[in-house]
């Protein structure tokens, strides 16, 4: 039988009545996961950033994306912070605790990137990527961590890194540095807390679809330039990056912690090896 738009995706193990909150999930990939879950039957906790220069944007992506959870009939919250304020981290937490009845998977979504040569990139610009990407990631992390162990239940944190924890980005220095940062946090409190039934693991997406490429998704010739270094040569769709998230997130994925996978269409395989050479 062939498989249509229409027809319901298989469920994943495990997944359906899980509280799932995803940070910076209101467009793009953590859009795609929230929709992704609540197709499995999860409830969602959809985080959105409060700023008063993006209300108009940001209002704009949490209905549609509200709207596209909802069909499912599953529940859903929104609830505001900035992940890189600690005590909104904390309150997003709670309020998400009090109106889903408790959370049993992170998915630490929220991102930014500053593009400046690194010899012109200010402090104050580093600290604002890595405020969000990397210190967000750990106060979101920290937070479910602290609920679980007191409801002694398990749990699973997902941190959206990128190929670029691996892969050199030259002029987005605080962005490479927070996704390498990330890694070896996602590693470091997936040992931590094992015995504890907490598992954690990343997914690191390559070069995808989402608002925030628009630049050269849109433009032929760049999009060109960013498909001619991967191996499967097309961009990746944030609702492909949302699957695997799901899957990490379910009980087929209970015997995997520590481990990022990278949805990359192979772009971690050092394609410029792809044709033999020699120096003979």
């Amino acid at each position: 039988m062939t498989v249509t738009e229409t027809e319901p995706r298989m469920g994943m193990r495990g997944v359906k009545g899980k509280n799932v909150l995803i940070t910076g999930g209101t467009s793009g990939i953590g859009q795609a996961m929230a929709v992704r879950f609540a197709e499995q039957g999860a409830n969602v906790a959809i985080n959105y950033v409060r700023a008063a220069e993006e209300a108009e944007e940001t209002h704009e992506q949490v209905h549609a994306c509200v709207r596209k959870v909802r069909e499912e009939g599953v529940r859903d919250v929104l609830v505001g912070a900035d992940v890189s304020n600690e005590d909104e981290v904390v309150g997003m937490v709670a309020e998400t605790v009090e109106r889903l009845g408790g959370i049993d998977v992170l998915v630490n979504n929220a991102g930014i990137q500053i593009s400046r040569p690194s010899h012109e990139l200010s402090a104050a610009d580093f600290d604002k990527v890595l405020a969000v990407n990397l210190r967000g990631a750990f106060l979101c992390a920290r937070e479910a961590i602290r609920h679980f162990l007191a409801e002694q239940k398990p749990g699973s944190i997902i941190n959206v890194s990128s190929v670029h924890q691996r892969i050199p980005k030259p002029s987005y220095l605080g962005y490479s540095v927070s996704k390498g940062g990330m890694q070896n946090m996602t590693t470091t409190l997936a040992l931590e807390y094992a015995a504890h039934g907490i598992r954690v693991n990343a997914i690191g997406p390559g070069a995808t679809v989402t608002p925030i490429n628009r630049a050269w998704i849109d433009d032929p010739v760049k999009r060109e330039m960013v498909t001619a270094h991967i191996p499967i040569p097309r961009a990746g769709e944030a609702d492909e990056m949302a699957g695997v998230a799901c899957f990490l997130a379910s009980d087929d994925a209970a015997y995997i912690t520590g481990q990022t996978l990278f949805v990359d269409g192979g772009l971690t395989l050092y394609p410029s090896f792809r044709e033999p050479w020699s120096s003979e």
